[in-house]
């Protein structure tokens, strides 16, 4: 293969540079609009958390509830546009079906939408429209800058994608395998090299640019492993596959009592005006939550204000994803999990155990739900060590999220990303191909006596519509076949007539497969003839028949995975 062919290559390598520049600019353009949103609305720089205290209280539900209102004309007039073109917009479906390139108008008024949801205090991620509008940058390089290498479109998207939410969370590493992870599959490991290099390229743009400082600064503080906090780190990581379990669940049960609502403007506008609602209690549910996760790890919420707001933000979370608000679920999952790992500990600590410092188990917590509702586990794990540059937490986060992504796998919930599941469904689907027998496979033959005739061979064959007939003594054990081609020639020639007995025309040799066979030892008998059909007997040493094993069943079962 071709050095040029290959994914991984020096061309590559130098596309990722300007794609990663271009990413982390379109990122902090983005910003800067939410920020310019923010002072229209609500004349301040602050936190959206903050900000919507300077409107009285009533008018929180009508200010975010017309931001929904906004959002779903945008969003509606995207859908009528994906219907027409009959496209994927969303940039890991792009990158996931290899298409030539993420379309722009779509994205562009799905990311209006989402500017309206988020600039209206809706309770979901920046993340999302940041890293989808990257992509549709990386895109049209792909088109209309690098059109000429032998770069595909979609890999220069997955360059865009990992370095837009590098970008976002300063985490190039995460940030890589997360796409590798969620859109290629992690068995594609080559892909992951430009990406990296396209993440980190965004990282140090946004370092040059003086956004230098960890999302998190939480590196001062130890983990101190012990048998006390390795319990709470396992019961944390339980806990939040169960969390993000019931938060999945949650937000797919919004969106079907959502989807009753026909028009996308009234949908998104209802939304709204609940989440204004639950405003009211709080209004730290509103946002992606980013000031409020940094507050916890400062120490500022008790006991009853952190179960209050677990509740009232994943309520939030899932009627603003549920009415089809824009954005992403990274930073709101971190802030569950923050809230629950910080629960967990403070609980600990009151009944008398020796927790240390129980605000680092928010870390643990932020690692594990997020990796339950992702189902992407090495990402979520380096992630939160990326954002947070505190390494003594790598054991802690890895227990939990591994535990959290198993047990939320385990419960049957389905990935936040549907590509997730697809690719799940292959793996399955490969597993069964590699540990499957033939036994499941086999379907009844035509099968005659050896003393029967050929023009009964004649009339087996043109009714079962088989080349093949097999032939069997009246134990059933296998003998070997007779082909109607030949049966017909011989015929022709005056060599048989139609009561001569097929065993006069039998071959002996014909080539056939046990039952307790793998599949793929099956799939390799079919690759060495060019039969449809092979008989499938019991075992080597009785040769009993017992019907035959389809190529058509073999390729059926295969393109689950292929």
């Amino acid at each position: 293969m071709s050095s040029s062919k290959h994914v991984l290559n020096w061309t590559a390598i130098w596309v990722a540079i300007p794609v990663g520049c271009a990413a982390s600019l379109v990122t902090l353009g983005f910003r800067s609009l939410i920020e310019l949103i923010n002072q229209l609305l609500f004349h301040s720089d602050r936190d959206i958390t903050e900000a919507i205290t300077v409107w009285p209280w009533f008018f929180w539900p009508l200010i975010v509830g017309l931001g929904g209102v906004i959002a779903g004309f945008f969003l509606n007039y995207a859908a009528v546009l994906e219907r027409q073109q009959t496209s994927k917009t969303d940039y890991l479906e792009v990158i996931n079906a290899r298409l030539d390139a993420v379309p722009t108008k779509t994205s562009l008024f799905r990311a209006l939408s989402s500017i309206a949801s988020i600039g209206s205090g809706a309770s979901v991620g920046k993340e999302g429209p940041m890293v989808q509008l990257s992509a549709l940058c990386g895109s049209l390089m792909g088109r209309f800058l690098f059109r000429r290498t032998a770069i595909s479109n979609s890999e220069i998207v997955a360059m865009a994608a990992a370095a837009g939410l590098a970008s976002v969370y300063h985490a190039p590493l995460a940030s890589a395998i997360f796409v590798a992870e969620i859109a290629f599959g992690i068995s594609a490991l080559q892909r992951l090299i430009p990406l990296i290099i396209a993440a980190a390229t965004a990282v140090m743009t946004m370092w040059a640019l003086g956004y230098r400082n960890a999302i998190y600064p939480f590196a001062e503080a130890q983990f101190q492993l012990s048998p006390t906090t390795l319990l709470l780190t396992i019961v944390i990581g339980l806990l939040s596959g169960l969390l993000g379990w019931v938060f999945i669940t949650l937000i797919s049960r919004s969106r079907q009592l959502f989807a009753h609502v026909k028009s996308l403007p009234l949908r998104l506008g209802l939304g709204g005006v609940l989440v204004g609602v639950l405003a009211i209690v709080s209004t730290d549910i509103l946002g992606n939550g980013y000031e409020v996760i940094v507050h916890i790890m400062a120490g500022r919420y008790l006991l009853p204000a952190l179960l209050l707001l677990l509740v009232a933000k994943m309520a939030a979370t899932a009627l603003s994803v549920g009415s089809n608000a824009v954005g992403g679920l990274f930073t709101p999952s971190l802030l569950v999990g923050a809230l629950l790992g910080v629960i967990i500990a403070t609980l600990a600590m009151q009944a008398g155990m020796p927790t240390g410092n129980a605000l680092l188990f928010a870390v643990v917590g932020m690692g594990a739900v997020l990796a339950a509702v992702s189902q992407a586990p090495l990402m979520a794990m380096l992630m939160v060590l990326e954002m947070t540059l505190n390494s003594s937490l790598l054991f802690p986060v890895m227990i939990a999220s591994v535990l959290a992504a198993m047990l939320a796998w385990r419960l049957q919930a389905a990935s936040t990303y549907p590509v997730v599941t697809q690719h799940f469904s292959r793996a399955d689907a490969k597993l069964d191909f590699d540990n499957g027998i033939i036994e499941q496979f086999i379907v009844p033959g035509a099968a005659l006596l050896p003393h029967e005739s050929v023009g009964r061979a004649l009339a087996v064959s043109s009714l079962k519509k088989e080349r093949y007939v097999y032939v069997i003594n009246e134990l059933g054990h296998f003998l070997g076949v007779v082909s109607i081609h030949d049966i017909s020639r011989k015929i022709l020639d005056g060599e048989l007539t139609l009561n001569s007995p097929v065993v006069l025309v039998m071959d002996g040799q014909f080539p056939c497969v046990f039952r307790n066979q793998t599949i793929r030892e099956g799939w390799e008998a079919f690759a060495q003839v060019t039969l449809e059909r092979l008989p499938v007997l019991n075992n080597p040493q009785d040769r009993k028949y017992l019907g035959v094993l389809t190529k058509t069943s073999l390729i059926r079962k295969a393109k689950d995975f292929i």
